[in-house]
């Protein structure tokens, strides 16, 4: 039994051996090397495509330079160009854009100025422009703003010249209405606000409504402020052709000074006075000392003409001038110096008309019976009318034009 087993084994693995041939076992192996060969080459090329990466530009440009035999010198030279190029063109946009903020600001200035006016004009009342807004109706315009400076202590002169030249009441506001002529005392406050000499002016402005309150603290060595405060705050109240500045202690002949005006109202950036040219005065102590006499020159010299500071007259087109640039105008010593010097440099027609200074009498009586009546008079010796509360009504008997003058002008 045990016999046929194992003969019975033998011949199984014989007959085994006779179904694979020699041959068809070397085909196999030589088939399966191939196969495993072409899997492997391809598994590699996955791999190192993945590993591959683009350069970067700044690589791309340095073998650039490298192919071009290029070293790390000029590499630095030209990145220095570039970025000098680049720092210019940084500079060139930065300087244009402020050429455009400066032109902007300089419009802006001229829209708030205009705001200003309206503001202004909606606050007192009066009408504004169609020129600076179609929805309101049209401000109405006035002919001129004759600002009589004071001060606190000249209580006596207001009262003379009430009593004399200025109309008072009903006939003040006729004459506004009627004439377009505005009349006011021009005052601004004390160092104290509200102290005792405010006070008083308001009184006395609740009695006769003829006063124009200044934002401005009175001093005499601050006549210069005030009197640019002064011209910016008039235009802004009032649309008129002319705005005069005259002191409390001078004559003053209105329906005069307003023909004086209408002969020039045609014109453009007109300056209309007694035009002067006295000496710079360096030392110290004396009446009329200019501290900045070095300006001017030698010692000895001149100013520049200038309109007398007793009474001149300047256009509309020049009070917005002021308004408009009051906080870069230079202030000198001497207030009719200050407003002669922020003319020069513009295309500004000065009048020098003598009939704006001229004497107390016999000199303006003299001038009135020859048919040449005075705008203005006063005495050069005192810088306005000697005692002028005393005798500013003898001046006004004998040099006044009469008190119809004005209702009968027509300007």
């Amino acid at each position: 039994m045990k016999e046929k087993f194992i003969m019975k084994s033998k011949g199984d693995q014989q007959a085994s051996r006779s179904l694979i041939s020699p041959k068809w076992t070397f085909l196999l192996c030589i088939g399966s090397f191939c196969v495993g060969l072409l899997f492997t080459n391809r598994m590699w090329t996955v791999s190192d495509s993945k590993l591959i990466t683009r350069p970067t530009a700044l690589e791309s440009e340095g073998l650039k330079l490298v192919q071009e035999g290029c070293d790390l010198r000029k590499l630095q030279m030209k990145n220095v160009k570039r970025d000098s190029k680049q720092i210019f063109g940084e500079v060139s946009k930065t300087h244009q854009a402020i050429q455009t903020l400066d032109k902007t600001i300089s419009s802006l200035e001229m829209e708030l100025a205009a705001a200003r006016s309206i503001q202004e004009s909606i606050v007192n009342g009066s009408p504004i422009s169609q020129d600076d807004t179609r929805s309101a109706p049209e401000r109405q315009k006035y002919l001129m703003v004759v600002g009589v400076n004071t001060a606190f202590s000249s209580r006596k002169r207001r009262d003379s010249v009430r009593a004399t030249w200025m109309p008072q009441g009903d006939k003040r506001k006729k004459l506004e209405e009627e004439k377009g002529i505005i009349m006011r005392f021009v005052i601004g406050h004390s160092a104290t606000v509200g102290g005792i000499l405010d006070r008083a002016i308001e009184a006395e402005d609740r009695k006769h409504g003829d006063f124009l309150r200044l934002d401005h603290v009175e001093g005499y060595l601050e006549l210069s402020a005030k009197t640019k405060i002064y011209f910016a705050t008039a235009v802004t109240m009032w649309d008129a052709e002319f705005y005069i500045k005259v002191d409390d202690d001078v004559h003053v002949n209105i329906a005069t000074l307003g023909h004086t005006l209408v002969r020039h109202r045609k014109k453009k950036r007109v300056y209309i006075g007694c035009m002067k040219s006295g000496p710079v005065l360096a030392q110290k102590g004396v009446r009329y000392h200019e501290p900045e006499h070095w300006k001017f020159g030698e010692s000895g010299n001149k100013y520049f003409r200038h309109a007398t500071g007793q009474l001149y007259a300047i256009s509309k087109d020049l009070a917005t001038y002021i308004s408009l640039n009051q906080h870069v105008l230079h202030k000198y010593a001497n207030e009719d110096v200050s407003l002669g010097s922020w003319f020069i440099g513009l295309d500004v027609e000065h009048i020098d008309d003598r009939r704006l200074c001229c004497g107390t009498p016999p000199d303006c009586e003299w001038k009135a019976q020859a048919g040449n009546i005075c705008v203005a008079s006063f005495d050069w010796t005192c810088s306005g009318i000697c005692r002028s509360v005393d005798r500013i009504k003898e001046v006004h008997k004998r040099c006044g034009e009469g008190e119809n003058a004005v209702w009968s002008a027509r300007f």
